[in-house]
């Protein structure tokens, strides 16, 4: 998980919402990757996605059997239907969604009974420090745009 908040930062500073994310296959690291939706004006490039995308490739496999998703904050439906149809082999996240979180605060489709593939899921490692560095990043964007006195 440190390493996904290090790619979380990395978003945080290019102007991203701070959302990092690391796979890794047989104790390898074989994805790391944050949110480029801004930079790419792709509303699908979300941390999860590109990290998918990255894992496949590395592994020359669309399969991720066995492999474990590291994110800093809860998949949203999108991020979490691509883990299904990937079949990641586990799903850690720290801060947890309670708007959009798909993996059992909103809406829990990676243990969707009637998909063809459930991920197992570890919730709240490094919390806190997640959920900071996603509300010090909307608290600076709110500081921002508010009118002076």
């Amino acid at each position: 998980m440190e390493l996904a908040l290090r790619q979380a930062q990395e978003a945080a500073e290019s102007g991203e919402v701070p959302v990092g994310a690391v796979i890794v296959a047989d104790g390898h690291v074989i994805a790391r990757a944050h949110n480029q939706v801004e930079t790419l004006q792709d509303p699908t490039a979300h941390a999860e996605m590109i990290a998918i995308t990255q894992a496949a490739e590395a592994q020359q496999n669309w399969r991720l059997e066995g492999a474990e998703l590291y994110v800093t904050l809860e998949p949203c439906p999108m991020c979490a239907g691509a883990l299904v149809l990937a079949r990641v082999g586990r799903v850690v996240y720290g801060a947890s969604d309670p708007v959009a979180g798909a993996c059992g605060s909103v809406f829990n489709l990676i243990a969707e009974p009637r998909l063809n593939h459930r991920v197992p899921v570890i919730q709240g490692v490094l919390a806190d420090r997640c959920g900071a560095l996603l509300k010090n990043f909307f608290r600076s964007r709110r500081l921002k745009r508010s009118p002076g006195p």
